[in-house]
C-alpha cells in the first residue's frame, strides 16, 4: 500500500516542483528582477490599479511587491480613467542613473469621482504621470508619486453596481445610482 501511495505523490510531486519553478521565473519578473526591464513594474503596477486594485485594503495587497511606501492612504476620490500607455522606449525615460528611472504613463483621463458625494466631475483630458523607479534591495520598486488610484471606467461601474446591492439607505442607494449612470455616459462618443 505505501509503495502505491509514493508511486501516486512522485508525479504529483515533480508536477507541483515544476509549476512552482516556472511560477518562480514568471514571479521574478514580475516583481521587478533588476536583470529585467524596469517599465515592467510600472506596467503591472498600472494595470492593477486600473483594475481597481487599490478600491479595497485586501485587494490593495497585491501591489505591495511593486511599490516602497507601506501604507495607502485613504483617498476621497478616484480619477477615472479609459485607458492608458506606459512609454516602454528608453529614449523617453528620464535616466538619473543605473538604479534609478523616471518613467512616463500617459492616461485618458475621464474625470474624477468624490466618494463622499458619490458624485462625478468630469474633466476630459490626457494626463501624463512620471514613476520613478529605483533598485531597493536587489528589485525594481516604484518610490513615487502616490497618486490617488487611477481606475478604469468599466470597472467603477461594476463597483458602485456592488455598493448599491449592499446599500440599505434609499437616499444613498439614490445617489449611487447616479453615480452609475453617470459612469456609463461618460466617455461614449455621441
Amino acid at each position: 500500500m505505501k509503495t502505491a501511495r509514493r508511486a501516486v505523490r512522485w508525479p504529483v510531486g515533480l508536477a507541483a516542483a515544476l509549476f512552482l519553478l516556472v511560477a518562480a521565473g514568471d514571479g521574478r519578473a514580475a516583481t521587478g528582477d533588476l536583470k529585467k526591464d524596469p517599465v515592467g513594474v510600472v506596467k503591472a503596477y498600472v494595470s492593477l490599479d486600473m483594475k481597481g486594485a487599490r478600491l479595497e485594503p485586501l485587494s490593495w495587497e497585491t501591489l505591495k511587491p511593486f511599490i516602497t511606501w507601506k501604507e495607502e492612504p485613504a483617498w476621497g476620490k478616484v480619477i477615472v480613467v479609459e485607458s492608458y500607455e506606459v512609454v516602454d522606449d528608453i529614449k523617453a525615460w528620464e535616466v538619473v542613473n543605473l538604479y534609478e528611472v523616471v518613467i512616463p504613463v500617459k492616461f485618458r483621463v475621464l474625470g474624477a469621482m468624490y466618494w463622499e458625494a458619490a458624485s462625478f466631475l468630469p474633466e476630459p483630458r490626457v494626463e501624463e504621470v512620471r514613476f520613478r523607479v529605483k533598485a531597493v534591495r536587489d528589485r525594481w520598486r516604484i518610490v513615487e508619486p502616490m497618486a490617488p488610484p487611477h481606475v478604469g471606467r468599466k470597472r467603477l461601474i461594476n463597483f458602485v453596481r456592488q455598493a448599491m446591492l449592499q446599500e440599505t439607505d434609499g437616499a444613498k442607494l439614490g445617489k449611487l445610482t447616479e453615480l452609475r449612470d453617470e459612469l456609463k455616459k461618460v466617455g461614449k462618443e455621441p
